[in-house]
């Protein structure tokens, strides 16, 4: 048995991470992904045609084995490492060319060389290395017959390597990119998990809290002129904003879960979220909005609805009176939902910062709010697989679009 040197004790480990490990029985060898197997299996092809002959492999190299992922001229298999012709070189970091494997000491004994598996006689191979030096196997052409390929016919076979080894790491980075949107989700499940909890545990006794200011104020034995009625209308006011900022912490961490998208009425759920703002639709109010079908989570629309209004509502001018028009626009990608208005606006310098969680501008005049309503919002985007993006209202004042594709295709999938 072939002793493993120091480089490739561990590769095992490393092969895993590209997705080439581990080989369960039954399994056909090859990537994951149909179309990069499809590419992977044109190289191969176009390599055994570079050099004028009828074979060619991507022999991947396990501690234990031989694994064909690709192969042109013969059926791509499994053999055991100490039977694998490439396992003798492809630690060596360069190109083996050899005319005639029987005449040659180190395959002279191969059994793909004496006959008991194959008759190989030319065999040239370059060996896979990726930018961190790991040695994943080889590409390899030959033939039973003796050959002599030309220098260009190798150099290309090297170029050919080298697209391999691009495609392996390809399978790698989005192998790597699928366990951080695992890890990412898992995350972001508990953080959910953890703000519900921490939401009710405050909400529970502050709501006891407000309850108690309530029935003080409501007391005949303290007047509106005694000094207690100024503290307590200072405890409920900020019990209230508490209670306020508890809410919209929840709905960030909600933001990004689970969406159930359905054909929704942006009309009627921008109508509920002005109720919940204590505001109705209509020329008294300033806010007038357009119906038009989408495909959204409803409880989630809503709720982007509410904090974009809530920010038109928070953002006015003094000097105007507030109009807020909510519409939308169909594409080819989807619905693109606007919430424009005639209010302060948000300078382009500032738009990036202002989708920040607890981010606020701080301007002169501005309304209360915890600096969450524009980052939800886009985590809200994010999760139907859409996109958030802020704009000037011509006149003054700031639009907000978010575009909900056709069929609303979650983050990550």
């Amino acid at each position: 048995m072939q002793m493993l040197t120091d480089q490739d004790a561990g590769r095992d480990p490393g092969l895993r991470a590209y997705g080439l490990l581990p080989l369960a029985p039954g399994d056909r060898p090859g990537l994951a992904d149909d179309g990069a197997q499809e590419a992977l299996d044109n190289l191969v092809r176009l390599a055994a045609s570079v050099c004028g002959v009828p074979y060619s492999v991507v022999n991947i190299i396990t501690s234990s084995q031989q694994v064909q992922i690709a192969a042109t001229g013969i059926d791509a298999g499994v053999c055991s490492r100490d039977d694998s012709m490439c396992a003798v070189v492809f630690l060596d970091h360069a190109t083996t060319v050899v005319r005639d494997a029987s005449r040659d000491p180190r395959f002279a004994e191969n059994p793909f060389v004496t006959g008991d598996i194959a008759a190989v006689r030319f065999y040239a191979s370059v060996p896979l290395e990726t930018s961190s030096g790991l040695v994943l196997g080889s590409l390899c052409v030959f033939s039973n017959e003796p050959e002599v390929p030309a220098t260009e016919q190798i150099e290309l076979l090297e170029v050919l390597a080298h697209q391999v080894v691009e495609l392996l790491e390809l399978q790698h980075r989005t192998l790597q990119l699928n366990d951080a949107l695992v890890k990412l989700r898992r995350s972001n499940d508990l953080l959910s998990e953890f703000a519900g909890r921490v939401s009710h545990d405050l909400r529970t006794p502050l709501t006891t809290i407000l309850g108690y200011v309530e029935l003080a104020q409501d007391d005949p034995g303290i007047p509106p002129s005694h000094p207690a009625a100024e503290y307590l209308d200072l405890i409920g006011t900020g019990g209230r904003r508490m209670l306020g900022t508890l809410e919209e912490v929840l709905a960030y961490a909600k933001a990004d879960g689970e969406i159930r998208p359905e054909r929704v009425s942006l009309l009627a759920v921008t109508a509920e979220a002005a109720q919940d703002l204590g505001v109705d639709l209509g020329y008294g109010s300033g806010i007038s909005c357009e119906d038009a079908e989408l495909y959204a989570d409803r409880a989630q629309l809503r709720t982007l609805l509410q904090n974009l209004l809530a920010n038109s509502l928070n953002y006015g001018r003094a000097d105007r009176q507030l109009r807020v028009s909510v519409g939308a626009d169909y594409g080819l990608q989807g619905v693109t939902v606007t919430v424009a208005d005639n209010g302060k606006g948000i300078r382009p310098a500032d738009r990036e910062r202002a989708v920040q969680p607890l981010v606020r501008l701080n301007r002169p005049g501005d309304g209360p709010g915890t600096g969450l309503g524009l980052a939800t919002s886009w985590r809200i985007a994010e999760a139907h697989g859409g996109e958030l993006a802020i704009d000037d209202t011509p006149g003054g004042g700031a639009t907000v679009s978010v575009l909900f594709p056709a069929q609303a295709q979650p983050a990550g999938s």
